[in-house]
């Protein structure tokens, strides 16, 4: 970041650490009166004890606190994060927030192991995703649907996700594990480079703190829906210091349309650890909500006056429920990534690269077509880099201090450059296509009151320049997070 960004995130943070610490004050202030007029004991504490039956274990974490934010949207009850704490184009006035799974999703899930021979195992996985502050399944697809021929300056937050409503979002799937031979599951999984980003960043893909937890841009290898992919087959595992991922997604199509790849190799020695990724995604779909025209568009088509036929050029089989539709940009991505982590004896230092290239789809999407959570793309564009490929570069690095066995303190850089990708070169915010970069610097503290429970607090800055900032509605945000996070 440069120094004036820097002073800026001093500056705001302060401020909404402030406002934020009043606020608990006053909580806390209350909590005192309440427990001086009631003078009741505290409970006594119960042996910690395993939630694990017969080789079944229930886990959970629930995840919640409050925000405040300098440039923000009004929060979405379905969107995971609640709010878009990096800047987004509709990022407009400043928003207080009871916001949920800042620090981790929160979720509710069940995991099996069933010794079978040797050291292998039968093992399940099913991980249902939450809205904390509205009890409502977690619904990024929703809350773009919900913004269809809205207004920018009018919209509550939307941002696309793999996290779609389903019932099982976070993991559904069955199969065979090893310690010697490694792990063989089939269903929906998280991809291997989604893993990868979550061990070597220093946020641990927060998405309060982190860009690249954030945004499953990053982690989906272009598109934030391919973070976590159906119909898939995974393979892990580690021999000595060498460890090894990949993953192959089915399709009910033919040829290459709707499949995927990963690859990923890696070593641990010494305190060091590094891994190198690959990995290949057709038909990646970016989600993103109805303009009013084309609203109005879909309303004609379906709804025809009395006694009128509908367009020729828009028969019945294209009329789409308002409500279940979306917009798409499709595209055929390729992933490369390096990252790596140097642990010390108290702290660990982290740095990673990775270069993203979007091309038109061989096999283009037609309207109707579905996608994720059982939403239909309305409307599609397979044509969004007919010119040239898009392509990014992106770094972060960051440092993790435990000061104390409770107490951790992180700092944490993201950035990445666009290329100029249009039919007429430009590095200006003139056009989305334009070259530019897109920055954001965190901070942390972390504090674990127990085993399950902790508390946190931290400052996420972002601000992006030339084409990645083309239409927003400003330049820069600050979001400041307060929160607790239970586990079990």
């Amino acid at each position: 970041m440069s120094k004036q960004a820097a002073w800026t995130l001093g500056i705001y943070g302060a401020r909404a650490v402030a406002r934020i610490g009043a606020l608990v004050a006053l909580t806390f202030a209350a909590a005192g009166i309440a427990q001086a007029q009631s003078a009741a004991p505290a409970p006594a504490k119960t042996e910690d004890s395993s939630l694990t039956w017969k080789g079944i274990t229930l886990y959970g974490i629930i995840d919640v606190g409050l925000q405040y934010q300098t440039h923000g949207t009004p929060i979405s009850d379905f969107f995971p994060a609640g709010t878009a704490e990096p800047l987004q184009k509709n990022s407009n006035g400043s928003v207080t927030a009871v916001t949920p799974s800042n620090l981790s999703q929160s979720r509710i899930g069940l995991s099996g192991n069933e010794p079978l021979f040797g050291d292998w195992a039968g093992v399940f996985r099913l991980e249902t995703f939450f809205n904390p502050q509205s009890g409502n399944l977690s619904d990024a697809l929703k809350s773009i649907t919900l913004m269809n021929g809205v207004d920018i300056h009018h919209q509550t937050t939307w941002v696309d996700s793999s996290v779609a409503g389903q019932a099982f979002a976070g993991a559904a799937y069955a199969g065979f594990a090893s310690a010697t031979y490694g792990s063989l599951t089939f269903g929906r999984h998280v991809t291997p480079l989604a893993d990868g980003i979550s061990k070597y960043d220093p946020m641990g893909a927060s998405q309060a703190f982190s860009l690249i937890g954030f945004s499953g841009t990053y982690a989906g290898g272009g598109d934030t829906e391919d973070r976590r992919l159906d119909q898939s087959l995974k393979y892990t595992a580690k021999y000595g210091f060498v460890h090894l991922g990949a993953l192959y997604q089915f399709s009910g199509s033919s040829g290459s349309t709707n499949t995927a790849a990963q690859a990923q190799i890696g070593a641990e020695f010494a305190g060091f650890s590094a891994d190198a990724f690959y990995a290949k995604k057709y038909n990646a779909v970016a989600a993103s909500p109805l303009s009013l025209a084309q609203v109005q568009d879909l309303a004609g088509r379906c709804n025809p006056p009395a006694g009128t036929p509908p367009p020729a050029t828009a028969p019945l089989a294209q009329c789409f429920s308002v409500s279940n539709s979306v917009a798409g940009t499709i595209s055929d991505n390729t992933t490369y990534a390096l990252m790596a982590m140097y642990s010390f004896p108290t702290v660990k230092l982290y740095a990673s690269y990775e270069h993203i290239q979007f091309a038109d789809p061989k096999t283009p999407y037609l309207p109707g077509q579905p996608i994720i959570g059982g939403y239909t793309l309305a409307v599609t564009t397979n044509t969004a880099y007919e010119f040239n490929d898009k392509t990014l570069n992106v770094i972060w690095a960051g440092v993790k201090w435990t000061v104390i066995p409770e107490l951790d303190l992180v700092a944490a850089y993201y950035g990445y450059n666009q290329n100029s990708y249009g039919k007429t070169p430009c590095s200006d915010a003139s056009k989305s296509t334009c070259s530019g970069k897109y920055q954001v610097g965190s901070v942390l503290i972390n504090y674990r009151l127990s085993k399950r429970f902790d508390t946190y607090l931290g400052s996420m800055y972002s601000t992006a320049q030339d084409g990645p900032q083309s239409g927003f509605l400003n330049k820069n945000t600050l979001a400041t997070t307060l929160g607790l996070r239970f586990k079990f």
